[in-house]
C-alpha cells in the first residue's frame, strides 16, 4: 500500500476539530482540554472550543489567535441534549463539517465512597457527566461522520478505570463505563472509516488535579505524593503529554488505529499484574 502523506502546514492542516472542555479549571498551569485544543490549531486545524464556562473556552481562543490559529467558542453543558444538539449544529454551521471529535471532559466528587456509603445522586451526576454526556455529544456528532464516511473520536478516561485502589466507586466504574463505549463505537463505525480510542490519563500536573479544594503547604505535599507514585521519573505528567498523544490519535498516522485504550501515565498502569 502507498505510504499516507500528510498534508502541508500541519499534521491536522485542513481538518475541523471540536474539542469538548477546552476551558479549564482555575489556577496556574494548563489543563488537558486546553493543551488539546491549542495542540490541534498548531498543527493546522480549524477548532470549536465547547465549555460550559464560555469565559474560560474564549480566553483558550485568545491563545489560538495570538499563535495565529483558528476556531471558535462555544457554550455548552453536556449533560443537556439540545446543547449536545447544538454544538454539531454550530460546527455544521460554522465549518461545513466535524473531522474530529475530542471529549475532554469529566467529574469527580469529595463524597464518591464505597458501594455502602455511595449517595445516589452523587453516582448519577458524575455518570451523568462522564457517561451520558460524551454519549449524547458523539450521538449528535456521529451522523455527519458517517455520511462523510470519516471522523475521528477520542474520549478522555482515566487510569482509574483500570487500575485504582478499591475507592472513588462511581469515577471509577465511569471511565470503565466510557472506555467499553468507546470500543463499542470502534467496532460498530469502522466500516464507515471512522476511528475511536480512549486515552487513559494518569497522574498529570493540571489545575484541577492539583490545585482545586488545596493550597498551600497542603497541595505542596499533595504533589509530592503524586509524582512519588509515577515510576518514570518520579514525576507527574503534563497537559502536553496529553495534548500530544491525542494530536497523535486525531492524525492521519494513526489512521489504522482504533478501539485503543492508551495509558499516557508514565508507567502507573504497568503494575497491572
Amino acid at each position: 500500500m502507498e505510504r499516507v502523506k500528510l498534508g502541508d502546514g500541519g499534521r491536522l492542516a485542513g481538518k475541523i476539530a471540536i474539542v469538548v472542555g477546552a476551558g479549564q479549571a482555575p489556577g496556574e498551569g494548563l489543563g488537558n482540554g486546553r493543551a488539546t485544543a491549542l495542540r490541534f490549531a498548531e498543527e493546522g486545524a480549524q477548532v470549536l472550543l465547547v465549555d460550559r464556562n464560555i469565559k474560560s473556552a474564549e480566553e483558550t481562543l485568545d491563545l489560538i489567535k495570538k499563535s495565529g490559529g483558528k476556531g471558535s467558542a462555544l457554550e455548552a453543558d453536556i449533560s443537556v441534549e439540545d446543547d449536545c444538539r447544538a454544538i454539531a449544529e454550530a460546527c455544521l454551521k460554522t465549518y461545513g463539517r466535524i473531522d474530529i471529535l475530542h471529549n475532554n471532559v469529566g467529574i469527580g466528587h469529595v463524597a464518591d465512597q464505597d458501594a455502602v456509603s455511595m449517595d445516589e445522586e452523587i453516582w448519577e451526576r458524575i455518570f451523568r457527566v462522564n457517561m451520558k454526556g460524551i454519549m449524547l455529544v458523539c450521538k449528535h456528532v456521529l451522523p455527519s461522520m458517517i455520511e462523510a464516511r470519516s471522523g475521528v473520536i477520542t474520549n478522555i478516561s482515566s487510569i482509574a478505570a483500570v487500575c485504582t485502589p478499591p475507592q472513588l466507586f462511581a469515577y471509577k466504574s465511569s471511565k470503565a463505563a466510557l472506555n467499553a463505549f468507546t470500543q463499542a463505537m470502534a467496532l460498530k463505525y469502522a466500516s464507515k472509516n471512522i476511528r475511536a480510542n480512549v486515552i487513559m490519563p494518569g497522574l498529570i500536573e493540571t489545575p484541577m488535579a492539583t490545585e482545586q479544594h488545596v493550597s498551600g503547604e497542603e497541595r505542596q505535599k499533595r504533589n509530592e505524593m503524586r509524582n512519588k507514585a509515577v515510576p518514570l521519573g518520579r514525576q507527574m505528567g503534563s497537559a502536553w503529554d496529553i495534548a500530544n498523544a491525542s494530536l497523535f490519535l486525531a492524525s492521519d498516522e494513526a489512521r489504522f488505529i482504533t478501539g485503543v485504550l492508551l495509558p499516557v501515565d508514565g508507567g502507573q498502569s504497568a503494575r497491572i499484574g
